[in-house]
């Protein structure tokens, strides 16, 4: 019961935060510059981590920070929850996030979404799909964001497992850039398919960067694989798929 009154309050301030972003700051951003955009909006992201942390019950252990590069790169992680969309957000920022269109649609939160310039996919054309990511990615961390893709494609559930998409490695890789991997637990504290949130210790962990110069897709992508799954091995509080 005491979950599920954190819950009902956590997604107040929630959706109250939403609101005053939607009346004080969407209607500036357009105006701003896109780093500016970034810093404005960002602060809903700031709000999110704070008020979970208050109202939830739930502390962070967070390790790796000082792995992060200065430079644009691609950052790589698994999917479980929608926590993990806000961290990295203010993680690394500015950062360029791969998500499916129909989050654009939102109102509030996607009308923010489209001032950050995502690539925004139509997964019912996948292979249209993957070339828009190699293409706009590379293009994205030439002029300076770096991007963010989840190489499992959706959330996936704590304890389960699903196939790793190269298309995060490839677009390293073309643009010469390193990915840096990150691991995390935050779907046992934010449950992907359930509204009422878990306290405990959210724990993430980022990764020394993965170097792509001189080496093929496959060789990353591996290296990214095996570095996440060690670590959710060692950080999950439900047992990993053997």
């Amino acid at each position: 019961m005491k979950q599920v009154v954190r819950s009902v309050v956590f997604y107040a301030g929630y959706f109250a935060a939403l609101l005053v972003i939607g009346v004080l700051f969407l209607p500036i951003a357009p105006f701003l510059p896109l780093a500016g955009r970034y810093r404005l909006l960002n602060l809903y992201n700031y709000f999110l981590m704070f008020w979970f942390r208050i109202a939830c019950g739930v502390r962070y252990d967070i390790q790796g920070a000082h792995h992060l590069p200065d430079g644009p790169c691609v950052i790589q992680a698994n999917h479980q929850s929608e926590w993990e969309t806000v961290f990295l957000q203010v993680m690394k920022p500015p950062v360029c996030t791969v998500l499916k269109r129909e989050l654009l649609r939102l109102p509030i939160f996607g009308w923010g979404l489209r001032l950050l310039h995502p690539i925004s996919l139509d997964r019912s054309k996948p292979a249209r799909a993957i070339k828009q990511v190699l293409s706009q990615g590379v293009s994205r961390l030439n002029t300076g964001l770096s991007v963010l893709i989840f190489p499992e494609g959706t959330r996936v559930e704590p304890g389960e497992r699903r196939r790793y998409n190269k298309s995060g490695s490839v677009v390293a890789c073309r643009a010469g850039v390193p990915v840096i991997p990150v691991a995390h637990n935050a779907g046992e504290r934010w449950p992907g398919r359930h509204w009422v949130k878990r306290p405990g210790v959210l724990r993430v962990r980022i990764g020394e960067p993965i170097e792509t110069a001189g080496r093929t897709s496959d060789e990353v992508l591996a290296d990214v694989e095996a570095w996440i799954e060690t670590q959710l091995i060692d950080i999950s509080d439900v047992p990993r798929p053997q």
